[in-house]
């Protein structure tokens, strides 16, 4: 028989029990933070694995996971985030996607866009994915508002977009080089304003994914957003 361990020994390894669950609980609890702000301002909008926080009506099986990225292939359709952060309503912010192309794609990112459930968006302006497509309006063009002839970016390689709103004045950048300024009329700083393509300009609005086509295929990942002033 072994003898048992003295009471202060007992209450000693309790304590140290707590002392180690505690340490624990606040490790993963830090962790949990990391993976919504990185330190540096910047928000994962797109864990890798599910859909998460996003939405899609129509035709949503144009839209896969697949190794921790978007896949977006078949016919008409748009992914729309729909999650906490902002509560999905997002005025000034600097936005990023790792994006790449395959031959004759056609997609685009919208900002300040709202939710439908079906056909391509009303509300807000999209900032153009396409390096090869028939459609003449390439990467980084504000479609339809102020756009890009020349192909910046090669299809089949990992690129970095980056849409930046302040205010009315608009900045994208291609691999962190600016590509494209903008800045909005000031009558729509007073509220909902029609953009010269019909859509309309909302003051703050969501993000989308587009998907063009069945013959477009286009990958999406590391999708972040950090909220400016």
């Amino acid at each position: 028989v072994f003898p048992r361990p003295a009471k202060d020994a007992r209450n000693n390894g309790m304590k140290m029990l707590l002392s180690v669950s505690l340490a624990l609980a606040m490790g993963f609890s830090a962790w949990g933070a990391d993976k919504q702000d990185d330190g540096q301002g910047w928000i994962s909008l797109f864990d890798g694995k599910t859909f998460n926080g996003w939405k899609v009506g129509k035709n949503a099986e144009s839209f896969k996971i697949q190794d921790g990225m978007i896949v977006v292939n078949g016919n008409v359709a748009h992914l729309y985030y729909d999650g906490d952060v902002q509560k999905h309503a997002f005025k000034n912010f600097d936005f990023k996607a790792d994006v790449m192309t395959f031959p004759k794609a056609n997609s685009g990112i919208y900002f300040h866009s709202k939710y439908q459930e079906e056909g391509f968006p009303k509300f807000g302006i999209e900032c153009q994915v396409n390096n090869s497509h028939g459609d003449t309006r390439r990467t980084g063009s504000l479609w339809g508002v102020k756009d890009i002839t020349e192909a910046l970016i090669k299809d089949n390689v990992w690129y970095t977009q980056e849409i930046i709103v302040k205010g009315l004045h608009v900045e994208i950048k291609l691999d962190d080089k600016t590509v494209l300024e903008y800045t909005l009329p000031e009558a729509a700083g007073a509220g909902e304003f029609k953009l010269p393509t019909d859509m309309t300009w909302l003051p703050e609005g969501t993000f989308a994914l587009q998907g063009h086509d069945p013959g477009s295929k286009v990958y999406f990942k590391n999708i972040r957003v950090k909220i400016l002033d």
